[in-house]
């Protein structure tokens, strides 16, 4: 069995082309069927804001694995100085259930999380016309921070400037020398928010602030779910679901709005339907998008089956015996 480690993966390295090429090739199982996923349970114990989740997935298709992971997300961590989230992912042979990868670590969460919606940013970029791209970010945590690294990459030339704001100061050292001259650090979510053709919440919030008319056309990013205030939904016209079922519960922004709104699972369209259907391709120049990802452990899989592709191609990481 391969052991991976965070500096195994950092030594595989990071193409979000080719990541978020596997990511399309789990939509694609998504869309013919070829998967299965049961709806995730939540451990919560002692604090109810911290949880443990299990999310066991098999992907079919050219990723053919299975697996589980298991996350735990405490966010009070960040005042211990240890990382909101934890977890380890299990790989297991399709055919024979064989486990054949473990790893340990969070960092190939947080690259599965960003290649999602680099995956989005893609399809969107695709569907625009556009010379510069302005960017917006709340959060820079470990998750804003692959953000950044994502957007940069796939905008290149494209992205015009990225605005940051976090409640604790930004460390600029953490910003890529190649994109430290198009970062600005500005001091509220407004500043960052009010001009951004694409806008990413990356923070742990545990209440919804975001109550602005976003910029006509923009891309809203919803990564961390719980942001938006309901009436948000009254500005958007294209809504974006990873899987219905899993967002619309655990007090995400979905399923308030879907409590207090109305929002219905026919209003939505799923990332198959942006991957097949051409759905963004079809949206007015006007029509604000949001993309509202609660995590699809099947991403997970795809994502993990990649790295241990990666890691037995380069004779990278550990072999435990049985």
């Amino acid at each position: 069995m391969h052991y991976l480690s965070k500096d195994d993966l950092l030594n595989i390295g990071i193409k979000w082309n080719d990541v978020i090429d596997r990511i399309n090739d789990a939509v694609l199982t998504l869309k013919d069927g070829d998967y299965a996923q049961p709806i995730k349970p939540y451990l919560r114990f002692r604090n109810l804001t911290n949880r443990i989740i299990a999310m066991p997935a098999y992907v079919g298709g050219n990723v053919s694995f299975a697996g589980i992971k298991w996350i735990a997300s405490f966010p009070d961590n960040i005042n211990k100085n240890l990382p909101r989230a934890n977890s380890v992912t299990i790989l297991n042979d399709a055919d024979t259930g064989v486990p054949v990868c473990i790893v340990n670590t969070s960092f190939i969460s947080a690259v599965r999380t960003a290649a999602v919606t680099g995956l989005v940013v893609r399809q969107y970029l695709a569907a625009k016309t556009v010379d510069e791209v302005k960017v917006g970010m709340t959060g820079f945590g470990p998750i804003g921070q692959l953000h950044l690294q994502m957007i940069g990459d796939l905008l290149g030339d494209k992205l015009k400037e990225i605005c940051i704001y976090d409640l604790r100061p930004v460390d600029q050292a953490l910003i890529p020398d190649t994109l430290k001259d198009k970062v600005r650090i500005v001091n509220s979510w407004e500043e960052a928010f009010e001009n951004a053709d694409i806008f990413m919440t990356c923070t742990v919030s545990k209440a919804p602030y975001i109550n602005k008319k976003p910029k006509p056309g923009s891309l809203q990013l919803n990564v961390s779910l719980r942001d938006y205030v309901a009436d948000f939904l009254d500005y958007t016209q294209v809504m974006i679901v990873d899987d219905w079922e899993e967002i619309c519960r655990e007090n995400t922004d979905i399923e308030v709005m879907h409590k207090t709104k109305g929002l219905q699972e026919k209003d939505t369209h799923s990332l198959a339907d942006v991957v097949t259907q051409e759905i963004l391709k079809n949206a007015g120049a006007d029509d604000v998008i949001m993309f509202n990802p609660m995590g699809m452990a099947v991403f997970d899989i795809a994502t993990a089956a990649y790295y241990y592709d990666k890691a037995q191609q380069s004779g990278i990481g550990t072999v435990l015996a049985d």
